[in-house]
């Protein structure tokens, strides 16, 4: 199924999901089951998750850690018997040879709060992926989200896994959420994860936060950031050196507030001769008393390997920086 033809109106409605209840009803199992047994994960980078994998004890997985978390192959008996039938029951294991099993999904913890999202290597378009910018990312919404208004309705947007709008909306009270994104496996495991962290929540299909109708109180967003040759949907963030996308969707976001809503981005940055693009464009085009601005480098050097790449190497990017930005819809009688 080709992710960019599927009608919005049918995943805003949840038609999208016919035929998958049995498989939605085993992962929740699957995530209830796994809190029980307080199973916890960290996800690394990419590059050093290539690297654990590398060692000669890591080939084959010894225990659910292992499946779950680092996506080895294992032996049936390796996992509990319940967690194994979960997981066929969801569709969700695969032959690996050798009567060796392989988990199709992913489960992380952030915040204490377990997400699904999509196995290693994630190199599908349709990929859907939570890695060290989403710990950076929650962490950022908890230090910047403000006081919202009971019934606060929050929008996250290209919302992946999930993991922004849930953080949002569990430190929010009785908050409206809303998880938009272009890609359907990224909706339906972002609902899944909301729904286990008993979340009031709903799904659109979005190709920008201009699809999302309505105003919000606040908005969350992390969009793809990196220059990548591939044009992997959550990865690349097209030019602006893989800027674009965290622009076009400050200047569509910032519009859908209401007065005295915020909007949360977390991104990553090109840095060339001393330059922050992004830090630029945005205080150009929101000039003006109808904003407060807050940005900040969050990190100054990250994903450091993309670097040796060509689309890095040919612009003479110095480094990538992950950035936080807020901003702030300012209140009529503050902002006269």
């Amino acid at each position: 199924m080709d992710y960019t033809e599927i009608d919005r109106e049918a995943v805003t409605a949840g038609t999208l999901f016919d035929g998958q209840a049995g498989r939605r009803d085993a992962l929740l199992a699957l995530l209830r089951a796994l809190d029980a047994l307080r199973y916890r994960f960290v996800t690394p980078t990419p590059a050093t998750h290539a690297r654990v994998l590398a060692r000669s004890s890591r080939r084959t997985a010894r225990d659910l850690r292992d499946a779950l978390g680092w996506s080895l192959p294992f032996a049936p008996a390796t996992l509990p018997t319940d967690i194994l039938a979960l997981l066929e029951a969801a569709g969700a294991v695969s032959s690996r040879g050798d009567d060796m099993l392989g988990c199709d999904v992913r489960v992380s913890s952030v915040d204490d709060v377990l997400f699904l999202h999509s196995a290693y290597p994630t190199l599908a378009q349709d990929a859907v992926f939570l890695g060290p910018d989403s710990y950076r990312f929650a962490d950022l919404i908890v230090a910047k989200m403000g006081h919202l208004p009971d019934d606060a309705r929050i929008l996250d947007y290209a919302a992946g896994a999930g993991v922004g709008g849930v953080t949002a909306a569990r430190y929010a009270r009785r908050a409206k959420l809303v998880l938009a994104d272009i890609n359907p496996k990224a909706s339906f495991l972002s609902s899944v994860n909301a729904e286990h962290a008993g979340l009031d929540h709903r799904v659109e299909h979005a190709r920008s936060p201009n699809d999302v109708a309505g105003q919000f109180d606040l908005i969350v967003t992390h969009p793809p950031f990196m220059m990548d040759d591939a044009k992997r949907a959550y990865r690349d963030g097209g030019d602006l050196y893989g800027a674009r996308l965290s622009l076009d969707w400050v200047l569509e976001g910032v519009n859908k507030l209401t007065s005295g809503g915020r909007l949360l981005l977390h991104t990553g940055v090109s840095i060339v001769d001393g330059h922050d693009v992004l830090r630029e464009e945005v205080h150009r085009q929101l000039r003006g008393e109808g904003w407060s601005i807050d940005y900040h480098e969050l990190d100054p050097d990250i994903f450091s390997e993309d670097l040796e790449t060509p689309p890095y190497r040919h612009h003479d990017v110095e480094r990538i920086a992950a950035v936080g930005l807020c901003v702030t819809r300012m209140s009529d009688a503050a902002a006269s």
